[in-house]
């Protein structure tokens, strides 16, 4: 941690970035769950659903679940049992590990899926991929990627 006599303050264009990301980041993901509300669903339900409908067998260890969806293994523990009262998803014992709980996909999930799925495009479309021309979706996956990978790397570190 660098010392307040050794920080590098944003510059006006650096804080502008910043502030612009955050603005975006907050606004989108408060968009798509307005859009996911007729549905039930919150946008961490429907990641949860997005991650079990494209893992083998339609299930997942709850803790591989939890890395995935950067939730605690509390946090998804509750969110399963929401999710299990509509019907979403069930737990299942793991045979190979007495101790651990599989997160699995229901028919009903699925459905909820190939329904929700389409609007849920919809919105991603209408609210950012539509709003970028594809030179400016290539330029900013090329600028986000270097931050995804360093944060990546960053999992599970202090």
């Amino acid at each position: 941690m660098e010392t307040e006599t050794a920080t590098r303050w944003l510059t006006d264009d650096e804080q502008c970035a910043w502030r612009t990301h955050l603005d975006v980041s907050r606004l989108l993901m408060h968009q798509l769950e307005k859009d996911l509300q007729p549905f039930g669903l919150t946008n961490n339900d429907y990641e949860i659903l997005v991650n079990l409908s494209e893992s083998p067998d339609r299930r997942m260890r709850m803790s591989d679940l939890a890395a995935a969806t950067l939730q605690s293994k509390s946090r998804l523990s509750h969110q399963i049992t929401r999710m299990e009262s509509a019907g979403l998803v069930r737990r299942e014992n793991c045979e190979s590990d007495r101790r651990g709980l599989y997160a699995v996909l229901t028919d009903q999930g699925t459905e909820t899926m190939q329904k929700v799925a389409p609007h849920h495009v919809a919105s991603v479309r209408k609210h950012f991929i539509d709003l970028l021309t594809p030179e400016a979706l290539a330029d900013l996956r090329a600028s986000l990627s270097p931050v995804a990978d360093h944060l990546r790397g960053r999992r599970g570190k202090a």
